[in-house]
């Protein structure tokens, strides 16, 4: 059923995330500098969307070896304390991003360090009259099926530029292959695929993705943006230990509408040990309530190769709902009517 429904293959564009991995690290390895950044004290990675995750992705997978503090703005600028030692990756998969090129105009207002993400459009012709380094990536995908390339170059151009002090071989290839062997299973229509079981619990409910700030949370923002996109399902996402001080408590009145809703736990063995006890409170809390829950966690020999690992699940879980729900997971309706207008209406007011 899924290839009729299926008619730009975004079943292949997520079987082919270990291939894009692997790609990815190749062109990353192949990237030739042109500026100087030795004085570099902070970065801006900004993008919007599928663009924008690669540089959460990169924040998270590197915290602990990224020398200069790292954040990433989605919007039509950037900080005011961007400054000439401030480095601005400029991530937008089709080039033409409307608040990625004002934030473009914002950075060399700011005479920021300028860097580019991207397959070409208006971002890379910009970027080169100004001399500046763009990396150029695959064309022909989703924004958000080109995830491998949003976020591994970027991890080897701070590699390269000496902001990032280990290196991404002593991981890379492991996740490859573990993702790899999980393929086949993943993608079958079977319920013996626990991916194809989930999906058939939460395709007709509200997804709610839950996770430690300190370790998933970027992948429950990815879940999050899989199911909205390729599902055309609404979902949300909230962190612990910020959940437990507010929305743990709305989790009490309107209980007629909490069978409309499911949460999915995105767990880790790196967790805060007090978030593993919250965590199982939160679900006693919730279990009382007869609201329905399940848990993903995966195992491997790195922090990296779970969260990678992660990643992949949600995207097949975000496929398999958009077929349940008889949909093609490609088309981004509402975005394209939005970006329509948006050109066709350039008053700001």
């Amino acid at each position: 059923m899924h290839r009729e429904l299926d008619k730009e293959n975004m079943f292949g564009a997520i079987w082919n995330f270990p291939e894009n991995l692997k790609e990815a690290h190749h062109i990353g390895s192949q990237i030739s500098l042109k500026q100087e950044y030795s004085e570099i004290l902070n970065i801006v990675i900004v993008g919007m969307g599928g663009s924008a995750i690669g540089g959460d992705v990169v924040s998270v997978l590197e915290e602990n070896n990224i020398k200069v503090p790292l954040i990433v703005c989605r919007g039509y600028s950037i900080p005011e304390w961007v400054t000439n030692k401030t480095l601005v990756i400029l991530s937008s998969y089709s080039g033409n991003t409307e608040e990625t090129l004002s934030s473009l105009d914002d950075a060399i207002r700011k005479r920021a360090v300028l860097c580019g993400l991207t397959t070409g459009g208006i971002l890379a012709e910009r970027l080169e009259k100004l001399k500046a380094d763009v990396i150029i990536i695959p064309s022909g995908l989703q924004p958000r099926a080109a995830l491998a390339f949003s976020f591994i170059p970027m991890i080897k151009l701070l590699e390269k530029i000496g902001l990032i002090k280990t290196n991404i071989d002593s991981w890379i290839q492991k996740s490859i292959e573990s993702i790899s062997s999980k393929r086949s299973l993943y993608s079958i229509d079977r319920d013996d695929n626990p991916i194809m079981k989930l999906s058939k619990s939460i395709y007709k409910k509200i997804p709610i993705i839950y996770s430690d700030t300190s370790t998933m949370k970027v992948a429950g923002v990815r879940f999050k943006g899989q199911i909205c996109e390729n599902s055309k399902m609404l979902s949300y996402f909230n962190e612990l230990p910020e959940q437990n001080h507010n929305e743990i408590v709305g989790w009490e009145n309107n209980p007629e509408l909490f069978n409309h809703l499911f949460v999915i736990w995105l767990l880790d063995k790196s967790d805060n040990p007090r978030i593993k006890l919250r965590t199982r409170i939160t679900q006693t809390i919730l279990r009382e309530k007869d609201v329905d829950q399940a848990t993903i966690r995966v195992d491997g020999d790195s922090f990296q190769e779970r969260f990678l690992n992660i990643i992949y699940y949600g995207d097949w879980l975000s496929f398999w709902c958009a077929i349940l729900h008889n949909t093609n997971p490609s088309p981004v309706t509402n975005i394209d009517r939005l970006k329509k207008t948006l050109m066709s209406n350039n008053d700001p007011r």
